[in-house]
């Protein structure tokens, strides 16, 4: 059992002399910053992303890793789409976290500037499709009558919200 798992885990002060607030910030290309340096070890990025959570009381973003955790900056998402798979039953995702799920096009949107995003996690969360995961929707879209973007998968139709 980790101290995570504890009930009063989140509600516990810092060590002295710490702080739970961080200088740690996640940008709106999904690259993480800390003291204003970008985070360029592989594994420590690939880590960051696995700790998103948020805090059960007031619903900010936090790092943990279930022994210690910290609140942290989000400038977009939390969570980015890294990789879209169009299968014949759906989307295939896989976030920035390393984790897959099946595309949910009812919470699908287009935001500023085009981006495209999705909610994840069961809908408690956001994540942005990066560029790359965007241009492999490509084959699953389609304009309709009204100039608006519909994604085309399964035989449904499903309009995207625009900004």
């Amino acid at each position: 059992m980790k101290p995570g798992d504890h009930p009063d885990f989140f509600r516990l002060p810092p060590p002295p002399g710490a702080s739970r607030e961080s200088t740690i910030r996640l940008d709106d290309q999904g690259r993480f910053w800390h003291d204003g340096a970008m985070v360029e070890n592989a594994a420590l990025s690939k880590a960051l992303h696995g700790w998103i959570s948020r805090h059960p009381d007031d619903g900010r973003y936090i790092l943990t890793n279930g022994y210690d955790w910290t609140y942290f900056v989000v400038d977009d998402a939390p969570y980015y789409v890294i990789r879209a798979e169009v299968e014949p039953e759906g989307v295939k995702l896989t976030l920035s976290d390393q984790t897959q799920e099946w595309l949910a096009p009812e919470r699908m949107r287009v935001g500023e500037g085009g981006a495209v995003y999705v909610g994840v996690k069961g809908g408690a969360f956001e994540a942005k499709f990066t560029r790359h995961a965007q241009t492999s929707l490509g084959s699953a879209l389609e304009e309709d009558e009204a100039g608006g973007v519909v994604l085309v998968v399964g035989g449904r139709r499903y309009g995207l919200p625009q900004p």
